[in-house]
């Protein structure tokens, strides 16, 4: 089996990175991709360790505006697919287009609302509580050249509660995070989600009966198991 050639970008730590690469063991020959390639804006960024600890090759971006070195990177990896796990910089414009309908980013929170450019972290989540909102969530969607806006994959719902602060907020929202991506992955690489020429979003989460719906629940093996079954 062909498996996608993954590049991760990524700003911090690299819990996404690290939940993708044990869903991915998890599938074992199942899965549709393989990560080669761990790319970040900082230097001292966790994600390159988490890299460089599994064998990946891992290397910082030190002008992360500069596509030319960028596609440079991914070709000489032959990466398919790039996904941003926390990456906070706005990818180059020959960079998006080169990787039209293969580029996925994750957000942690139900774009369009808050997102864009400076929206990412505690002030997400300090917007939606101070919006008054009720449910915040997690998405992922194909990556344009706007902060945020690019057509959404998949989204999931998380609860917010009276008591909560950002940081109890954020920490919900990236359980989720670590749940929706990886599956994400995994479909957009196997050609089970895919991004028309028209702009539309073929595959999961457009088909069901129509008394389907999400439960808006904090269990992880109960969203772990309605995501895979959303994404069948």
């Amino acid at each position: 089996m062909n498996r996608a050639r993954i590049a991760v970008l990524a700003s911090g730590g690299g819990s996404n990175l690290q939940a993708l690469l044990d869903h991915l063991d998890a599938l074992g020959d199942a899965r549709a991709a393989d990560v080669v390639l761990v790319l970040a804006n900082r230097a001292d960024a966790g994600a390159l360790d988490r890299a460089r600890a599994r064998g990946i090759a891992a290397d910082t971006l030190r002008e992360p505006g500069d596509g030319d070195a960028l596609l440079a990177l991914l070709q000489a990896q032959r990466v398919d697919l790039v996904v941003l796990a926390g990456y906070l910089k706005l990818v180059p414009r020959a960079v998006v287009a080169r990787f039209r309908g293969r580029m996925l980013n994750v957000h942690p929170a139900l774009l369009p609302a808050f997102g864009g450019a400076g929206m990412y972290g505690a002030r997400v989540h300090q917007a939606v509580l101070d919006a008054g909102a009720r449910i915040s969530g997690a998405t992922v969607h194909f990556v344009d050249d706007q902060y945020d806006r690019g057509p959404i994959a998949a989204q999931w719902p998380v609860p917010v509660y009276a008591t909560d602060f950002a940081d109890t907020l954020a920490k919900r929202v990236l359980r989720v995070e670590h749940l929706l991506l990886p599956r994400v992955v995994q479909a957009v690489a196997a050609g089970d989600v895919r991004l028309a020429p028209d702009g539309s979003v073929v595959g999961a989460f457009r088909d069901g009966p129509p008394d389907a719906a999400f439960t808006v629940t904090t269990d992880a093996d109960a969203v772990a198991h309605e995501i895979d079954r959303a994404l069948r």
